[in-house]
């Protein structure tokens, strides 16, 4: 098929990407010209493993633009991927989503053959139809269901490994608004042999918040199970461990440490809790599961003073700056916390990541950024807060190691403890 992605951020280049190495041709649009040179030049804006060899391998299939019109007339079926951010209050901003449909409306406006637009961004439930919906048929004059169609096809990509979930997925959703637009995606995902959900446009759009939202529970509820362990001196991991052999309950995302961040559970878990505020409906639960991840990366700090109670003037290192190992994203990092308290304290800091530190630079330009693992080594006591595979090679011996991620091989240290172990 001929498809069109809008924005070119995490979401639409993986999606553009693996797009076309199924075969498909894509015509990427982005505001960002640098974005749009760097993609029609094989390299990916963005760090996620794979994804630059996608677009290199594929780039012949795929090319990038800052012309929605040229997109819209060239393809088949528009996949819009523009970001939701938070706002100050918890509740997502559409206004760049509102904005994109109101440029594709235009554009349909004179085109003459049926097109599918298909909702990626990840919006709160009743939003395509009450919405989207009638903002292409205000500004294209069209019928929505007749003249073009629509569907919200929420996705479901882990950070560091969203390459392989799109291609291998848990499932695929498909939430239609009519049924030419049910069965064009149908087709698109036909080679696919995982389950496929086909339901409305506001259960698609819940399906994305309760599954991240459950899945940030599961965090949030180990790390309070993790909490009573330490004050036992039981492995959490052990207890997650006879735990996840339930069927019922599933070993992944229990892993205990100092919390979840990214672009997805904090934004997710916000915009529940604000939207509940508006219709009025508590959220108990996930108000709790989101004190519970505030709370916890500071909990590194206080089992640091048991044995540096004065940090004021000590080099404190800082393993790991991305919120999750293999991604050079900083949103909602434990660490960003946990740097802030410790500046707050007077230390100096140390901090090293293979890819994130000139993200990290953008909130804290000076702290001191070390080339090497190693370097952060002579620092006076040394916080893990990302587990990425090199840290496992380094030697902490004669050190003193305050761990938030389960690096084993950091129990060789002088002094070692585990946020929750």
């Amino acid at each position: 098929m001929r498809l069109s992605i809008i924005g070119t951020g995490y979401v639409g280049l993986v999606t553009g990407a693996c797009f076309a190495k199924l075969g498909h041709r894509l015509i990427c649009v982005d505001i960002d010209l640098e974005k749009v040179q760097k993609i029609n030049n094989g390299i990916s804006p963005i760090y996620e493993q794979g994804l630059e060899n996608l677009l290199s391998t594929y780039k012949d299939k795929i090319t990038a633009t800052t012309d929605y019109q040229d997109a819209l007339e060239k393809s088949d079926v528009t996949f819009l991927c523009v970001g939701t951010p938070s706002m100050k209050n918890g509740s997502i901003d559409i206004s760049y989503l509102k904005e994109a449909t109101k440029q594709i409306a235009t554009i349909l406006k004179n085109k003459k053959t049926w097109h599918l637009i298909v909702v990626k961004s990840t919006v709160l439930p009743g939003t395509t139809q009450q919405i989207i919906l009638p903002l292409l048929e205000q500004y294209s004059g069209k019928k929505g269901g007749t003249d073009f169609g629509l569907a919200m096809n929420p996705e479901f990509l882990k950070e560091g490994v969203a390459i392989q979930d799109f291609l291998q997925p848990d499932r695929i959703v498909i939430g239609y608004y009519d049924e030419r637009s049910r069965t064009t995606l149908r087709e698109l995902y036909k080679n696919f042999t995982c389950p496929l959900v086909e339901t409305s446009l506001s259960a698609a759009e819940m399906i994305k918040y309760a599954s991240n939202a459950f899945l940030a529970t599961k965090i949030s509820f180990i790390n309070e199970i993790g909490n009573l362990c330490k004050h036992l001196g039981i492995d959490t991991y052990e207890v997650a461990s006879g735990m996840g052999l339930d069927s019922r309950i599933g070993r992944p995302f229990l892993d205990s440490g100092i919390g979840w961040g990214g672009s997805c559970f904090p934004k997710d878990v916000d915009a529940l809790i604000a939207w509940s505020k508006e219709i009025k409906e508590p959220t108990r639960i996930i108000k709790s599961v989101k004190e519970v991840n505030t709370d916890q990366p500071l909990r590194l700090v206080k089992i640091l003073q048991k044995h540096i109670p004065r940090l004021k003037g000590k080099t404190i290192g800082i393993l790991g700056l991305a919120f999750k190992p293999d991604t050079d994203d900083i949103r909602d990092s434990r660490a960003i916390p946990i740097v802030k308290e410790l500046l707050r304290k007077g230390a100096h800091i140390k901090a090293y990541d293979p890819q994130a530190i000139d993200n990290f630079k953008t909130l804290y330009p000076t702290i001191e950024y070390c080339t090497k693992a190693t370097d952060v080594l002579s620092s006076d006591a040394i916080l893990i807060t990302t587990k990425w595979k090199e840290f496992t090679t380094l030697d902490f011996q004669g050190k003193i190691v305050i761990d938030g991620r389960k690096i084993t091989q950091a129990k060789n240290a002088k002094i070692y403890e585990g946020v929750c172990w």
